[in-house]
């Protein structure tokens, strides 16, 4: 099973918010996950990026791919170099 972490949409349209979670790459991006490390909010100045780095160390650590996006997100609250 590749296991991948990325965002999940949420919020009203053209409102967006996003969940970082960890899901079975094989599932609809908005469908079923296994776990909720996070969220990020862009539309608030500077964008809320809020990430539970031991959940998301153990995670990598166990064989989760990022995504690129959440990969740069990762970098933003200095949880991977």
């Amino acid at each position: 099973m590749a296991v991948k972490i990325r965002l999940k949409r949420m919020g009203a349209k053209k409102n967006p918010f996003y969940r970082v979670v960890v899901a079975d790459s094989r599932s609809p991006r908005d469908g079923r996950f296994i776990e909720e490390i996070g969220y990020y909010n862009p539309m608030t100045n500077p964008a809320e990026v809020k990430i539970d780095a031991e959940k998301a160390n153990k995670w990598i650590a166990d064989g989760a791919q990022p995504t690129e996006t959440v990969k740069a997100l990762l970098k933003k609250a200095d949880i991977v170099k």
